[in-house]
């Protein structure tokens, strides 16, 4: 049952190519010669074929999709890059401040200077 169903997907798919294989035929057929007038700029009307302008429709549709992709990617990038940069900055200004809390000097809290007891003989009381 399997192999049927296997074989109605090829067929299908076969039946799909061929009909659309002659409907480029057919489409490029009566295209090729029948007039198009196009306007790209004031009186600027030039006459070309209409399978020509497809094509170069097309292709420019193509060609503005490729500049689009590439100025979000672009985009992207550039504003990814501000960030990591942004990260870097605030990673290298934490470390100097905790290189330079590390470099003060301070007395551990509750302790005080030693106080030198006093020399002997000295006419000081001790208290």
């Amino acid at each position: 049952m399997g192999n049927l169903w296997l074989k109605f997907k090829i067929w299908t798919k076969v039946v799909l190519v061929g009909a659309l294989f002659v409907y480029v035929i057919l489409f490029t057929y009566n295209n090729a010669s029948e007039p198009a007038h196009f306007w790209y700029w004031f009186n600027r009307r030039p006459q070309t074929t209409l399978l020509l302008l497809v094509i170069c429709s097309f292709l420019a549709g193509v060609i503005a999709s490729f500049l689009v992709r590439t100025t979000i990617r672009t985009v992207r990038q550039v504003q990814e890059m501000k960030a990591r940069s942004r990260v870097h900055r605030l990673d290298r200004e934490m470390a100097d401040m905790r290189a330079k809390a590390a470099m003060l000097q301070t007395k551990p809290p509750g302790s005080q200077e030693p106080v030198a007891p006093p020399p002997p003989g000295s006419d000081e009381p001790e208290a």
